[in-house]
């Protein structure tokens, strides 16, 4: 079995093993890093020797620095690097750090453009034609956006939110709507392989995939937590909130928008958001639910966006990706005839 790891900013870890009677054997640890001492390459073969091979990659990585001499210097890699690839060579699929990430950071598309784009990215890692995706959204104009399942003329004054050039549209998750401005809210969508939260169930797989968030809002400063099903939020009231939608092949589709510098007083002309809804939040004010980032962490919105990214880059990998012009065409395609139509927004009146 062979498989390898390129260690973001680092070096190529190389690994091939056989498995018998459920452990690892006749491993071979190869690459261009650099190691010293040579003879520390010994050790990191005899810890990964004898393995179970359901090891779970942090087993791995502890037997590696347990058994690792104490002069031994690894540069350009990493005893996590050495465990990815040897998951990789057992075709172990449950893990984040078990995929290679692409992050994808562009200009501004409009409303419509951006749920295309989730469902067009979601169904090609899906196929199988792109590998699991981070995509940091970039607001083209203000915009409502509606759950799948609302109602409309419940949800939104329409009138008010045209008077304000707001668009509305609906998306393909549920959830509650919201209200998304440029510049005042930072939006992100995992396209993420179904292994990776298998064996979980919708709660669990929310608070999984927004934990690399969490400790970003935390090393800024900010006492975030999980609040089930979906909601992000601190001390000083709701951040954002979470939605997603699983395809067939097991993909999941999970976005989350939070606020930057929410106009309060402007989502509550434009969002219906009635006192049985508040009921739940320990709140009667519409305007207290939500707290942006910005006055919590005093950044600008570009410097809260690069410290998730790296937080997330630290701790799962990824690389700089793009979307392809065969996927940007088909995004065009699905906002023109779906996301921008009445047929779909109106759906549920």
């Amino acid at each position: 079995m062979h498989g390898e790891y390129k260690v973001v900013g680092g070096k190529l870890v190389v690994v091939d093993l056989e498995v018998r009677d459920g452990h690892l054997r006749d491993v071979s640890i190869a690459g261009d890093f650099f190691l010293e001492p040579a003879e520390a390459l010994s050790d990191i073969r005899e810890a990964v020797e004898g393995l179970p091979a359901e090891a779970s990659l942090d087993e791995i990585a502890s037997a590696i620095r347990a058994k690792l001499r104490p002069d031994a210097a690894m540069i350009g890699f990493n005893a996590e690097a050495v465990a990815v690839a040897v998951r990789r060579a057992l075709g172990a699929k449950d893990d984040w750090r078990d995929y290679d990430w692409q992050i994808i950071e562009t200009g501004p598309f409009t409303p419509p453009m951006h749920l295309a784009l989730d469902e067009v990215l979601a169904k090609e890692v899906a196929a199988g034609r792109r590998g699991p995706t981070l995509r940091f959204w970039e607001w083209e104009r203000p915009s409502i956006i509606i759950g799948s399942f609302q109602s409309l003329k419940n949800e939104v004054d329409l009138e008010a939110a045209e008077a304000l050039g707001i668009q509305t549209v609906r998306r393909v998750t549920g959830g509650g709507a919201m209200l998304a401005e440029p510049g005042n809210s930072v939006t992100y969508s995992l396209y993420v392989p179904g292994s990776l939260v298998k064996d979980m169930n919708f709660a669990d797989s929310y608070a999984f995939l927004d934990a690399w968030v969490l400790q970003a809002l935390q090393s800024l400063g900010i006492d975030a937590v999980y609040k089930p099903l979906n909601d992000i939020a601190s001390s000083k009231g709701k951040i954002g909130g979470a939605a997603q939608k699983r395809y067939s092949g097991g993909t999941v589709l999970h976005h989350v928008t939070m606020a930057y510098d929410m106009d309060a007083e402007k989502m509550v002309k434009v969002l219906r958001i009635g006192r049985e809804k508040l009921s739940d939040k320990g709140t009667t004010s519409a305007v207290k639910r939500v707290d942006p980032l910005r006055s919590q962490t005093g950044l600008p919105r570009e410097e809260v966006i690069a410290r998730m990214r790296q937080t997330f880059v630290s701790l799962h990998g990824g690389s700089a990706g793009n979307i392809t012009p065969e996927e940007m065409a088909a995004a065009e395609k699905l906002a023109a005839e779906k996301f921008s139509s009445d047929a779909w927004l109106r759906h549920i009146p």
